[in-house]
């Protein structure tokens, strides 16, 4: 599925002064009508698109964009639409954030960049927009890894009964709008500092600082939060069924990193995922959700070796 081509991305000139990522720079794109990503840019070599996750920005990157950006690569790092420093819009529809739109937006944002085909890896809701757009966009995503995620079919039916309490914030967020953003905006540091507590092993990989920047960038997105994670309890489940249904599956190399919920839930993960992906190398962790952070030399690897198969 080709995307309509980009508006004109003639933003701010790159920064070199960006703090949160050395020695990348950063520019605003426009990927839709009134609506730029914030991206950073480093290397040189195969183009590889890093998508963050939940409750985090594209900080959460930091050690792996380094690594991969001294070792041959063009590193591309955005803020997903509806977080960070790219643009907020408005929940007026169900597309808005349906994951379908934020994957229109990276191919996009690549091109902008001149990068027509690319390798994609993305993190928590970061992975379900590359998931998107390795199924809508074959031509544009040559690889993908997929970090601690379940497509959002096989997630939801994944939760049942008293076990589905672990994931209680995706009913919560999924609830229509107003409730959800008035119980977090009545106390944001709570609510987003609990997954970054309960779901990080070494809390040294989330210092201070980098934490305080999360809990920041996230008060100050709960209503774009909010729509995203709306979006997948509706649309995204739409478009998902609709391509099961078809008997669509990934194209491209994919490797899946992560923890062994199936163990907890009941379920085999490595099965679900090859359903989708009959080219797959699964692999089980044993570090925390934020394994870029905990693990970034282990994840960087298996960028590495996911762009030589």
């Amino acid at each position: 599925m080709t995307p309509p081509p980009p508006p004109p991305s003639s933003g701010p000139a790159p920064r070199p002064d960006l703090t949160d990522l050395p020695g990348f720079t950063s520019q605003r794109v426009a990927v839709d009508d009134g609506v730029w990503l914030d991206v950073a840019v480093a290397g040189s070599g195969t183009p590889v698109v890093l998508l963050h996750g939940f409750p985090q920005t594209r900080l959460m990157w930091r050690h792996v964009a380094a690594d991969l950006a001294a070792t041959g690569h063009t590193v591309i790092c955005p803020d997903l639409r509806g977080y960070g420093a790219s643009d907020k819009p408005d929940e007026t529809g169900p597309e808005v954030y349906a994951k379908r739109t934020m994957a229109r937006d990276i191919v996009r944002l690549a091109a902008a960049l001149g990068h027509d085909r690319f390798a994609l890896a993305g993190h928590d809701r970061g992975a379900l927009v590359a998931f998107r757009a390795a199924l809508d966009h074959p031509e544009a995503v040559t690889r993908v890894a997929l970090l601690d995620i379940l497509p959002t079919l096989d997630m939801w039916d994944s939760l049942h009964g008293t076990s589905a309490a672990v994931g209680f914030h995706l009913y919560l967020l999924a609830q229509p709008p107003g409730l959800p953003e008035q119980l977090l905006a009545g106390s944001p540091e709570a609510f987003f500092g609990h997954f970054l507590d309960i779901w990080t092993q070494d809390r040294a990989a989330l210092p201070p600082e980098i934490r305080a920047a999360y809990l920041s960038a996230s008060a100050a997105a709960i209503p774009s939060i909010t729509a995203d994670y709306r979006a997948t309890a509706g649309i995204d489940v739409t478009h998902d069924t609709a391509d099961r249904d078809a008997g669509r599956t990934l194209g491209t190399p994919v490797t899946v990193l992560q923890q062994d919920w199936g163990a907890a839930l009941g379920y085999d993960a490595e099965a679900l995922w090859r359903a989708w992906a009959p080219d797959l190398r699964h692999r089980t962790v044993t570090c925390g959700h934020f394994m870029a952070e905990e693990e970034p030399g282990m994840v960087a690897e298996e960028i590495r070796g996911l762009l030589a198969r």
